[in-house]
């Protein structure tokens, strides 16, 4: 199945994670074809559960040791513009879709996506 892996790091950003749940994005994933959505939620208080998009399988966890196997197994990575999920994503070879959590004291994150996307590594959102 056709899969797009969603992370926000270490970091609370219930933003994304509400806009990639929400029934217009993931109406569109479905109609680019994916059909799994995989959330690594971290410190954030939005957890969706399996039966949260009635578009999409979702799969939602906080952490866990290493993602480098759900990025390996993605066709499309969206993730905060955090430089750990950046290169990791890179490093993999993915489709890269950044959105720049600026609610981060003291942020580089604006600077490292427009950076990356103007070297054509990725696409970035604010």
């Amino acid at each position: 199945m056709t899969t797009v892996f969603v992370t926000v790091g270490t970091t609370r950003f219930d933003e994304l994670i509400e806009s990639v749940t929400s029934s217009e994005v993931t109406q569109i994933l479905k109609a680019r074809g994916y059909g799994r959505l995989v959330l690594q939620v971290g410190r954030g208080t939005l957890v969706p559960d399996a039966d949260s998009c009635a578009d999409l399988s979702v799969e939602a966890f906080r952490f866990k040791d290493s993602i480098a196997e759900d990025m390996r197994r993605a066709d499309l990575v969206i993730s905060h513009a955090g430089a750990g999920s950046c290169l990791e994503a890179l490093g993999a070879g993915k489709p890269l879709l950044v959105v720049v959590n600026d609610k981060l004291m003291d942020n580089h994150q604006l600077e490292l996506a427009r950076q990356l996307h103007m070297d054509h590594h990725l696409l970035y959102s604010l």
